[in-house]
């Protein structure tokens, strides 16, 4: 093919491209021939050829060709930076786990914190792999892992807050984590830009027919999770020798210093923003990959809160002492509260969109093609 023409998609019998000032169906094959069929270098013109390549072509066939395929590639230099990265990160995440984490304790000692942790150093794990192994898996590795990056930055920032408010001394497990944090994310944002831009498209919005569906379901239930993460989620019932206390909520979002605050507001309009840009994404799958890093995080922290429920309660959390704990026969049954609940029911929605998002649509070919439509030049 010469090198003033670009094959951009191809399926089984013909390719759609461009040349110089024109888009062109080829078929498919080489040596290739002139193009069979053209159409000026417009934004209808594109949306011309597109409609009679896929008039041509059975939209189950039809695949992108990256004009970037060496920087996609498997091996591509950048492309073992940005894994690299991610390597690091996970690495110094797992060494955090064991020092002093906040007040003394080791995210190992807690398994409530340890097991949300556990589940970000996977994810990012799972990013560094796919972006190693290059080609179309190098976008989900980086898609994936900035999800997942976005949304986890406020959870370790009001852990920052937590120390910088003086409420808890920053031990070096937290140095170690904040410090993993910022070379994943470094690493699944230098892997995203190795791919071809894949931008929003806010042409198709809103959606009809199921697609609506399902982007109106994912965006409701990412308001509604981001609402049921800031009150109180664990209930407890206390008890002593003379008859029951009045229940205890803790865990509101709100109810801390102003640094810790700002961390769990971040998380929110982190899930928002994030969910947004996934119903907006094209590919639609992509966008789904996207939105599945996302969800993760929340869910671990649903997991965290199950955790925690197993674990038998300290006195302590209510300034009592053991010694007046035994005294006064005291018994601490904990629990979650309805917002929990509604938290969870909440992000199995989001699950459930992500899950439809991935399944492919008739016109699913349609909808790569929207993603990523050709810059158009000025032809004189």
């Amino acid at each position: 093919m010469p090198e003033n023409e670009t094959i951009l998609y191809r399926g089984a019998s013909y390719e759609i491209g461009r040349g110089p000032g024109f888009y062109g169906i080829w078929p498919a094959g080489a040596p290739r021939p002139p193009s069979i069929e053209w159409w000026p270098e417009t934004p209808e013109g594109w949306h011309g050829a597109w409609s009679r390549f896929t008039g041509l072509e059975a939209p189950g066939t039809i695949v992108p060709v990256s004009q970037r395929a060496t920087s996609m590639a498997s091996g591509s230099p950048r492309a073992v930076i940005a894994a690299a990265l991610l390597a690091i990160g996970v690495a110094c995440g797992i060494a955090g786990l064991f020092p002093s984490y906040l007040g003394g304790a080791s995210l190992a000692q807690q398994p409530a914190e340890l097991v949300p942790h556990a589940i970000y150093l996977a994810v990012w794990t799972a990013s560094a792999l796919l972006i190693l192994a290059g080609g179309a898996r190098l976008r989900v590795g980086a898609l994936l892992g900035m999800g997942t990056s976005i949304v986890t930055f406020g959870f370790f920032f009001a852990d920052a807050g937590t120390a910088v408010a003086g409420s808890a001394h920053m031990g070096a497990g937290l140095v170690l984590g904040l410090i993993g944090w910022l070379a994943c994310a470094a690493g699944a944002t230098m892997a995203f830009r190795l791919g071809p831009a894949a931008p929003l498209d806010r042409r198709r919005w809103p959606e009809r027919g199921p697609a609506a569906v399902t982007a109106a379901l994912a965006a409701l239930a990412a308001i509604g999770a981001a609402s049921a993460f800031a009150p109180s989620w664990d209930s407890y019932a206390l008890r002593t020798s003379s008859g029951a206390l009045p229940s205890v909520t803790a865990g509101n979002a709100f109810a801390n210093p102003g640094l810790v605050i700002a961390g769990n507001v971040a998380v929110m309009v982190a899930l928002v923003a994030v969910v947004a840009a996934a119903i907006l994404w094209r590919p639609t799958r992509l966008g789904a990959v996207l939105l599945a890093g996302a969800i993760i995080p929340m869910a671990a922290q649903a997991v965290s809160a199950l955790v925690l429920l197993g674990e038998a309660p300290s006195p302590a959390q209510f300034g009592i002492s053991p010694a007046q704990a035994a005294q006064a026969g005291l018994t601490i049954r904990s629990g979650v509260t309805p917002a929990f609940w509604i938290y969870c029911a909440f992000v199995v929605v989001l699950a459930v969109a992500c899950a439809l998002m991935l399944i492919p649509r008739r016109r699913a070919a349609l909808d790569a093609a929207d993603a990523a439509p050709p810059a158009v030049s000025t032809v004189s």
